[in-house]
């Protein structure tokens, strides 16, 4: 008997379909086909024990398990599920009537439990297109799919549950996800957090001094722009850049969806129900490898890197002259492109990379270069050291910060600034503007402008151009510069709440690009 269970393989943060077919003859052995890699092959072992944990058998019989389309590679250990499935059904053991109507993924324990595998969100996506009943997923991967409508989604912790939704057995309602036990708990917890304050993240009211800073990272929250400080340690790099987080709005739906399939995809999906509606704040040590960073694997297996996870959020680079120049250079085209690929030998995989840049450095060696005589190091160690703080690294980088040393008396008195709560407001007031003025356009900041949106959305009267003319010129910038300078510009007019870019704006744009200047 030849029985067929829809499944999915992800390729970058999209499914696509896999059947598993099974089919039981006369004959003796079981054979597994399909191009699976060695976590697949695996699965037969771990399968045949969780039957024979829950009663089920293993018929004495030829069995052959084929994982179409036979020429895609697949792997991971979501076919456990699938697989059992098929070979009771194909044996006659369980009518299950409603198998080929449902998306299927899930690992199997030794004792018949179900657990967690990566990709829910992408698999759910797939199954309606497809027309699917709904997916029968292990509930944790299932708590992502918790906002999802239009199919129905089922959250199970064994095989037997499986079963019992595929044999229309009475009491299943339970088993939707929205029902279970585990989802109503989270959602508690959730909705207690909610009422508490966030302490997770530095306020602007405890950051001493450092205005001119905060009035930078304020215009780089706003448009999403990328910025980098430096300075000597204490002088509040890292303190910024993690209050940073806290003047952020929350995601629109459409960029929730995109984080929430990047973070399923990965298999970080799972720990609160719905989609992922904080905007993620990574901070990977500047010792992390290039893969870990852009994205990388072998095979059919390629995950996505740091530049990805922080998909609508924040990329926080600490001890940036420390990071291996390899590693800063591949940084170049997701931040243009705001995407990364990545390309092996038999696979080529694209995954989305909008994030801003919020790096942080000394800017030298020994930290104290630029204050006063307190630097000890040599010319050549300076230079060899600031030469990762320029090019076309720098060129790609929207505002540039130096901090010094907090004034003494301010420290002392610790004279306190506008909490992150009136800061948030007129960030989210700017965020909206720009949402409203790229509706359609698929983009929802400034700083994702391409040329041709910058032609229409930044006009610049005679004033203005004549102005930028003349800072080009004075500054020795190049054209990438000269766009990041409008879009910055036209960030502030959108702070100001003014509809059109003024030289005011354009003065204080070009004032945070100093890195990339030939001419002083």
């Amino acid at each position: 008997m030849l029985v067929n269970i829809h499944c999915a393989k992800c390729i970058g943060i999209d499914a696509i379909p896999v059947t598993v077919e099974v089919d039981i003859t006369k004959g003796i052995g079981i054979h597994l086909v399909g191009l699976a890699d060695a976590a697949v092959k695996e699965s037969l072992l771990r399968t045949i024990t969780a039957m024979q944990t829950l009663g089920y058998h293993v018929p004495g019989k030829k069995i052959v398990i084929n994982l179409a389309p036979a020429d895609l590679q697949k792997n991971g250990s979501g076919y456990d599920l699938p697989i059992a499935l098929g070979i009771i059904a194909a044996s006659g053991q369980v009518e299950m009537p409603d198998l080929d109507k449902y998306l299927i993924m899930g690992e199997l324990g030794l004792d018949g439990s179900v657990r967690k595998v990566p990709g829910a969100l992408p698999y759910a996506e797939l199954a309606a297109r497809k027309k699917c009943r709904g997916c029968i997923l292990p509930v944790r991967s299932a708590l992502e799919l918790s906002e999802i409508e239009g199919i129905e989604v089922y959250g199970i912790e064994t095989l037997q549950d499986a079963i019992s939704i595929l044999q229309r057995n009475e009491g299943c309602e339970d088993l939707l996800v929205q029902n279970t036990k585990l989802f109503w708990k989270l959602t508690k917890f959730r909705e207690q957090l909610v009422k508490e304050p966030r302490n997770d993240y530095m306020d602007f009211s405890e950051i001493i001094g450092q205005e001119g800073a905060k009035r930078g990272i304020e215009i780089a929250a706003a448009g999403a722009h990328n910025v980098i400080m430096i300075g000597p340690p204490g002088s509040g790099k890292s303190s910024i850049a993690k209050a940073m987080a806290g003047i952020l709005p929350p995601m629109t739906t459409e960029e929730a969806i995109v984080t929430s399939k990047i973070y399923s995809v990965a298999g970080l999906g799972g720990s609160e129900p719905g989609l992922v509606r904080t905007r993620p704040f990574r901070s990977p040590h500047y010792s992390a490898s290039l893969q870990a960073i852009i994205g990388g694997g072998y095979g059919g297996d390629i995950r996505p890197g740091e530049v990805t996870l922080a998909q609508n959020g924040i990329l926080f680079l600490d001890e940036y002259g420390q990071i291996p120049r390899s590693v800063l250079e591949s940084l170049r085209a997701p931040m243009e492109d705001r995407k990364v690929t990545i390309s092996r030998l038999k696979s080529k995989v694209a995954f989305p990379s909008s994030f801003m840049l919020v790096a942080a450095s000394n800017p030298c060696p020994c930290g104290y270069y630029g204050e006063g005589d307190r630097c000890t190091c040599s010319a050549s160690l300076r230079m060899n050291y600031l030469s990762k703080l320029s090019g076309p690294i720098m060129d790609r980088i929207d505002i540039h910060l130096w901090l010094h040393p907090v004034d003494t008396k301010k420290l002392v008195n610790r004279e306190k600034g506008e909490p992150s709560a009136i800061v948030a407001k007129r960030v989210g007031m700017a965020r909206n503007i720009q949402k409203r003025r790229f509706a359609g356009e698929g983009i929802f900041t400034n700083a994702e402008m391409n040329e041709k949106m910058l032609e229409r959305f930044c006009p610049l009267d005679a004033g203005c151009k004549s102005l930028m003319e003349h800072l080009i010129n004075s500054l020795g910038l190049s054209a990438r510069a000269y766009s990041r300078i409008i879009k910055v510009a036209r960030t502030i007019a959108d702070l100001a709440g003014s509809q059109n870019i003024i030289p005011a704006h354009l003065r204080e744009a070009s004032g945070y690009r100093f890195l990339d200047r030939v001419k002083d």
